[in-house]
This record gives structure tokens, sequence and C-alpha cells, in this order.
């Protein structure tokens, strides 16, 4: 069954002290809806992704169910998606898997988080159960071990407290710098690149350029990561009205979206060598023949830059260069918008912000409003076909989840 998004809604990502995840929640499924031409009466399943809130506040079970309680929705099913940083994106999946099975002719996909609070320990420890907690000692060791060969500086041995998944993309940093020759400017490149992007977003969290020279100067966070480097600290919502062609008759057709692949699958079975069997590259050759497609057909790609070395592996996963070249497809210019593939053209993780529970709908939000042609100044010629990189979590050496989307027109 062909699957349409007919409407999308964002908040703006940053620190919104005087919101809540009910508040955010409620505001991107309202515009969401109102972006659609529909209402509460006509959505028939809700997916609800969320990632921190029961670190942060102790709420667990159901979150979305509160979450969207002030909205007089039906009694219609509501899910909740908790899967780390791809929460959204699996919430995503689900709608449209429950659309695509005849389940529901409308379904709504909602994702938000909020991540700032008074007490930072509690900001920290949503990731700290990201990855096995089991096994925390094994698992420090084996990333760690990804950056032998590659040392640190004496001067950034050191660099204060941040958050344990900075170490873990230090480590599969360092992993690419020894194996491919990536460089700390190529990093700086892709940052550079992606704060010049959300300059022109007004829902992005940050809007101030950076010079690659300024990225380079910034605070070092986890060696060779500096701060603009680093994805920050975020709040936000991001939703979407899901619909089967039947439906699709009584919305707003015209701004439709189609839903061309959606793929979802757990990871960290890999050794760091394979790279081949990165799980996201697997599900991208997934994704791809779903949607009948080659990499060559897309005009834009949305990823996980929860740091810029994400983007430069996400790229070579994503297969728009080979394995070990994504720097060098930053340095040549090729990701920017004009570009031969815009990567990040919302300004990414980076820039955008990242409130993880939101994040893989933030980046469909991105991809439906370039392939409407309503981007503005940040808009991608010609755009036709847009791919969604989300992953959360650490198994292995690699994400527990991925999500890999394709939407077209």
């Amino acid at each position: 069954m062909t699957v349409y998004i007919a409407g999308v809604g964002m908040t703006r990502f940053g620190r919104h002290s005087g919101e809540t995840v009910r508040s955010l929640a409620s505001d991107a499924a309202l515009e969401a809806m109102a972006d659609a031409g529909c209402n509460p009466a006509t959505v028939d399943a809700i997916f609800f992704g969320n990632a921190g809130q029961g670190a942060m506040e102790g709420q667990h079970s159901i979150r979305g169910e509160l979450a969207l309680m002030d909205i007089p929705f039906r009694p219609v099913p509501i899910v909740n998606a908790e899967n780390a940083c791809a929460s959204a994106a699996t919430a995503f999946y689900l709608a449209v898997a429950h659309v695509r099975a005849g389940l529901a002719d409308v379904a709504l996909a909602v994702g938000a988080e909020k991540m700032s609070g008074p007490d930072k320990a509690r900001s920290a420890a949503i990731f700290n159960g990201s990855w096995d907690v089991h096994d925390v000692e094994r698992s420090t060791a084996t990333l760690l071990a990804l950056g032998e060969g590659i040392e640190t500086p004496p001067e950034f041995q050191d660099t204060g407290p941040h958050s344990v998944f900075m170490d873990v993309y230090q480590g599969f940093t360092k992993f690419h710098m020894r194996e491919f020759g990536t460089t700390v400017r190529q990093l700086a490149i892709v940052s550079s690149k992606n704060h010049a992007h959300s300059v022109a977003n007004p829902r992005s969290q940050y809007r101030q350029p950076y010079s690659v020279d300024e990225v380079l100067a910034a605070r070092m966070i986890a060696w060779p990561l500096t701060l603009p480097m680093c994805s920050p600290v975020s709040d936000g919502a991001a939703a979407a009205i899901v619909c089967s062609q039947a439906a699709l008759a009584k919305l707003s057709r015209s701004r439709a979206v189609q839903v061309r692949a959606s793929v979802l699958a757990a990871g960290g079975r890999r050794r760091a060598e394979d790279y081949m069997l990165d799980t996201a590259h697997l599900m991208a050759r997934k994704a791809y023949e779903e949607a009948s497609i080659g990499p060559d057909e897309v005009s834009l790609a949305e990823v996980h830059d929860a740091t810029a070395f994400g983007e430069i592996q996400q790229a070579e996963n994503l297969m728009f260069c080979g394995f070990g070249e994504g720097g060098p497809l930053a340095e040549a210019g090729a990701t920017r918008i004009g570009g031969r593939i815009p990567i990040n053209p919302s300004g990414g993780l980076e820039s955008k912000g990242h409130p993880i529970g939101a994040t893989g709908l933030g980046q469909i939000f991105e991809l439906v409003t370039q392939l409407r042609g309503e981007a503005g100044a940040r808009q991608v010629e010609g755009a036709r076909i847009g791919i969604a990189e989300n992953g959360g979590g650490v198994m292995g050496v690699e994400a527990a989840a991925v999500a890999i989307t394709i939407l077209g027109v």
C-alpha cells in the first residue's frame, strides 16, 4: 500500500525553560494536523517517541497518553516508542507500518523531549542508559581500543565533564582517522557547513555561523571533537500525519509527500573492521531497494550527526561516496547546499539541535519541507527524493537502533 505524509509540525529546537513534554508534543501534533487539513477526530492511531522523560522526571509507561491528553482524540491506540535517539523515527516507522497494514487510514507520529533542567545529572542519565549498563567496563574498553594508534594530545587529555557519548564518538572518530586518514580539518569543515546551513533555519537551536578556523579553535570536548562539532542539550518536538491514498483524498493532498521506504533494525553485532557491515549501511541498501532507486538519485539527506564525524560516517553508509571518502567528500564542498549531495540542510543535530526523542521526526520535517519546495533560503534546488538516517544507543561498535526513511514527490 502506498503511504503518504499529509502534514508535519515541529517546534523550534532549543532550551525551553517554560515548556514541558506535554506542551511541546501538543504544539507539534496540532501543527501537523493543521498542516494536513485534519482534526483529532480524523486520527485512527498514535505513536509517541520519547527517550528521556523517565530519567528526567520518573515518568514511565504512559508517556504518550499523558503528553497528548489535552488534545480531544477519539479512544484510539497510543503506542509508546522508547528507542534511544531513534525513538521518533521508530514512532514514524510504526505509523507507516500501521497504515500499510490497513489498520488505520490516518496515523499520527509524535516525538518529544525535554532534556534541559536545573539538574544536569538527570540530563546525563538519559545517555547513561543507552548502552549495556551491566557491561560498562567491557563496553568502555572496546570503544577506547578503537582509537589505539591515534593519541590524544597531552593538553586535551582532561577536558572536563561531558556526555559519555562524546567519548563513544571520540573512539569512532579515531578509528576512522587511523583507518582512512580522516583529518581534524575535515571534521571542522563538516561542522562549519552545518552551522552555516542553520542560519537560514528559524527552528534551529543555533543560528550562528562558524568558520573552519573558529570551529578548530573552540573549546575541546573529547579530542578531536570541539564544541561546535557536537550536538547540544535540546528540548523540542516534531510530528507527522501519515495516511493511506484513500484517506489523502480527504486531506491536503496537493502538498503530500510519498513514503518511498521506511526500515528499522537493531545493530551491534559486527567487528570494528567490518565497517561495510554497519547496520546503517545494510539498512540503506534495503531502503534503496524498497524505494526502487539508487543513491545517485537522492536530492538531499538528513543524517544523525551527533558529532561532525557522524555525518562523515553516514555519508559513506548511505553510499554517497566510498568507505573512507566521507572526509574528502565534505572537503570538496559536495555536501553543502548547492553541492552534489546536500547533507543536513537543516543544520543537522550539531546546530539545529538534538532533543533525542524528537530528532528522527525533526529530520522528517526537514525532508518534507524541502520536497515541498518550502525551505526558503536553505532550499535544495529541484529536490525530489530525500533520505534520513537516524541512529540510537550503542551496542558493540555501532548504533543499537537504526532507522532509514526515503521520501519522494
